[in-house]
């Protein structure tokens, strides 16, 4: 088993704690717990009768949670879960409101720095790429088993892909031959498939079909939908929701459920009056998202596409 560094640089750590804390002795929710940054600061700032719930369906990432906050274990309720289970989770625990819940999305670099999870394209690995090690799929498993318009429309998609239909007739005429097993031979495929002009500027080659796999292989878009519907679920009126995104499938998924929960009306524009009696849930705390100050994109540049959005419940 290769060993993993834990360390954790949260991203905007201040202007979440800024946004999300309303109540110092509140309960709170990270939906994300990972290595436990976030999580850190909210127990640290609501001493002494703030509580934390923290969820992940990482075990890895439960354990170094439960070590890094120790001191705080009196106020601290750690859960091996989706962060779309958060509504039964809460019910479990008899929690039916809390103050704010927060989503810190995206792969932890402790995921893509331990070779055997199969998240990065740079180290050769077994295809994996489950955040969830108890989850029968892995990459792999989808690689071979998906049709051919299957993965090309996954990786047109999730990845944003231009060349993903070539990628998909690559992978499949080289599965006739061979398994494909590791992230290496992956890389090696998509690279034949992409032509060398198109290679020669820009990101890595496999990084969007990656990308694209991993959200497939973890249902991460579907499951962030239904997570942000608990969450207004669950929270208090003048609760807040904030939710930290790293790539635009994400925040697209966010905005349009925030601006849907600002304004559910669905009646016609030209009617004078609402008539289909949808309220509103949710009200904007800042218009467009937040961005990380200089300082930070010098300090940590994993933080540079980083997108926070706030809202609070009415």
């Amino acid at each position: 088993m290769t060993l993993v560094n834990f360390s954790h640089t949260p991203v905007m750590l201040e202007e979440v704690m800024n946004k999300l804390l309303i109540n110092f002795s509140g309960v709170y929710v990270d939906c994300t717990a990972g290595g436990g940054g976030h999580g850190e600061e909210i127990l640290r700032r609501t001493v002494p009768e703030g509580s934390l719930i923290a969820l992940d369906r990482d075990p890895e990432a439960l354990k170094e949670v439960s070590r890094r906050l120790v001191d705080y274990k009196e106020r601290l309720y750690l859960n091996k879960a989706n962060f779309s289970e958060l509504a039964f989770v809460l019910e479990r625990m008899e929690m039916y409101e809390v103050d704010g819940v927060m989503f810190d999305l995206g792969v932890s670099s402790y995921q893509l720095d331990n070779p055997e999870r199969g998240f990065s394209y740079m180290k050769d690995a077994p295809l994996d790429m489950r955040m969830d090690p108890s989850q029968k799929e892995t990459a792999a498993y989808l690689i071979k088993n998906a049709p051919k318009n299957e993965l090309s429309s996954i990786i047109k998609k999730y990845g944003e892909e231009k060349w993903a239909s070539r990628i998909a007739d690559f992978i499949v005429k080289k599965r006739e031959q061979s398994s494909i097993e590791s992230t290496g031979q992956l890389v090696e495929i998509i690279k034949a498939a992409i032509p060398s002009g198109a290679r020669r500027n820009g990101p890595h080659p496999a990084k969007r079909t990656f990308q694209a796999l991993r959200i497939a292989v973890n249902s991460e878009l579907k499951n962030l939908e239904e997570g942000l519907t608990a969450a207004v679920q669950v929270l208090k009126p003048g609760g807040r929701l904030c939710v930290i995104s790293f790539h635009s499938l994400e925040d697209r998924i966010v905005k349009n459920f925030f601006r849907k929960q600002v304004n559910p009306c669905e009646c016609p524009p030209d009617f004078p009056q609402c008539v289909c009696g949808k309220k509103p849930l949710l009200k904007l705390i800042n218009k467009r998202p937040i961005t990380p100050e200089e300082s930070e994109l010098n300090a940590n540049p994993q933080s540079r596409s980083a997108k926070l959005r706030v809202a609070e419940k009415l």
